[in-house]
């Protein structure tokens, strides 16, 4: 492979803000596009020579034969492309990081099984290299011009991301696109170059809190103290689990341990098997439901917190019966395809 931007690539990132930043009087300093909640990828093509390159900059090639295949079709003989993996749910018009995940499996006869059965699309937002220029030290909003000219044939796996000028319309899309599965909105300063591993965009993510009680923990794996504090939601038919607090210091998974482990029940339960270990120990303590905790999260997938809560503190003025799952936000359903249709914008 021998192109301007040769792989490893580190993508360029972004800091945190609490809102949609406004444009200036006069002319427009930020382009605004959806955030979307897949794998960060870095497409290169050289021929009929692709690579997948993940934010880590490890390889993603293997696990996506059929986004591979989409690449030689679809993008340009040699270029470079920034954008996300993701995959859609069937039917239900909105993206699936569980269906997504399952996709990173050691074995190569569930690879070719599942790109068929949940096969990933790419949608690119970035362009760094086309023919024998490299792209990235021109400003954003240039190159969001040469991609959308790049990609005007794209399609049906590969895609252009939205993108506006206008942060009103931004902010609406941060709220109205959260029903497809999408993650808030990404700022990209327009005269800034694309700078490796660097924060110069911004990103609004969707923050919600929660007040879960503490169902059980699972032992650390490598230090002492929990590695995670499970919680739970009650419904009309019993309590559901919806995930795990996990990001403690290690001098808090001991405190941690020695406060939950005091309200323990009895054995170890058995939790779901790791798709990728079968043998590894996903066993769990369960502990008397008294504690309450609130936490931040950001979205749903279906029931469960579709990443790890962040644990925020304990609530003991909350009775944990009063912690029910339909205490939860659930956005308004709105179609990917909606959302994959306002590429040209």
């Amino acid at each position: 492979m021998d192109l301007p931007v040769n792989p490893p690539v580190e993508p360029m990132l972004a800091r945190t803000a609490g809102a949609v930043p406004a444009q200036p009087d006069g002319e427009p300093a930020w382009l605004y596009e959806p955030k979307w909640d897949g794998f960060r990828c870095i497409v290169f093509r050289d021929g009929d020579e692709v690579v997948l390159g993940s934010r880590n900059t490890r390889p993603l090639t293997r696990y996506f034969p059929e986004v591979v295949a989409a690449v030689l079709a679809e993008l340009p003989e040699r270029c470079v492309v920034d954008g996300e993996l993701f995959v859609a749910r069937p039917g239900a018009g909105r993206l699936a990081w569980e269906l997504l995940s399952q996709r990173i499996h050691p074995a190569q006869s569930r690879i070719g099984k599942l790109s068929v059965e949940t096969p990933a699309q790419f949608v690119a937002f970035d362009l760094l290299a086309l023919g024998d220029d490299d792209l990235t030290s021109r400003p954003a909003g240039e190159r969001r011009e040469l991609l959308v000219e790049a990609l005007a044939g794209c399609g049906p796996v590969v895609h252009v991301t939205a993108a506006t000028y206008d942060s009103a319309l931004a902010t609406e899309w941060f709220t109205t696109f959260e029903g497809a599965g999408l993650d808030g909105v990404v700022a990209k300063p327009l005269a800034e170059p694309y700078v490796q591993g660097e924060r110069v965009m911004t990103k609004v993510k969707h923050r919600r809190t929660a007040d879960c009680v503490v169902i059980g923990y699972r032992l650390h794996k490598s230090v002492p103290g929990i590695g995670s504090m499970l919680l739970g939601l009650h419904t009309d038919d019993g309590v559901a689990s919806v995930g795990g607090a996990a990001a403690f210091t290690r001098e808090r998974r001991v405190e941690l341990l020695e406060q939950l482990s005091a309200l323990r029940t009895g054995e170890s339960a058995e939790g779901e098997k790791n798709r990728w270990n079968a043998r590894e120990d996903n066993s769990w303590v369960p502990v008397r439901q008294e504690l309450v905790c609130e936490v931040e999260y950001d979205q749903l997938e279906g029931w469960r917190f579709r990443h790890n809560p962040r644990f925020l503190r304990w609530r003991p003025d909350k009775a944990p019966q009063d912690c029910r799952l339909d205490q939860l936000e659930v956005p308004a359903d709105y179609d990917l395809a909606d959302v994959l249709s306002g590429a040209a914008k």
